[in-house]
């Protein structure tokens, strides 16, 4: 079995998932406009023809899903998105460190990057298309937290 999050966009799902596979090292494998579904398809408004209906970026053996929608399909695709966070692990504090700060260009930091009781970097952010994240070390066998 593999679960895989599905992140819904407003026209801007190439442009996320074009930024994540950049700051995460993965690959766009299927990114499928809404222009070239069959005929039939209920869709046709011309402004959603590049509108990516299905998106699937691999990173390693993980992935992400995606898709554009309008309010219309999925009613609250306007509001901010809450409830969830898209979470990355890692056993190294400086590739999370990296990882949170490109994620959070044009966002918003939550919880800075920093060490916790529990990690040797921790952080959640709000990111430039509205996707919360959180970044999280894994701590080496041993590892003792200075937060005393």
């Amino acid at each position: 079995m593999k679960i895989v999050t599905s992140l819904s966009f407003q026209g801007q799902c190439r442009e996320a998932f074009e930024f994540y596979a950049e700051v995460l090292g993965g690959k766009i494998t299927a990114a499928m406009p809404y222009g070239d579904a069959p005929p039939g398809m209920p869709i046709t408004d011309e402004k959603y023809k590049t509108w990516l209906m299905h998106c699937w970026l691999e990173v390693g053996d993980q992935a992400l899903m995606g898709a554009d929608m309008d309010v219309a399909w999925a009613p609250n695709i306007d509001k901010p998105k809450n409830g969830f966070d898209v979470t990355l692990h890692t056993e190294d504090a400086e590739q999370g460190r990296r990882w949170f700060e490109r994620l959070a260009e044009g966002g918003k930091p939550v919880m800075p990057f920093g060490e916790t009781f529990w990690s040797p970097g921790f952080g959640s952010l709000v990111d430039r298309f509205g996707v919360p994240w959180m970044i999280n070390t894994i701590p080496a066998a041993g590892w003792q937290s200075t937060q005393g």
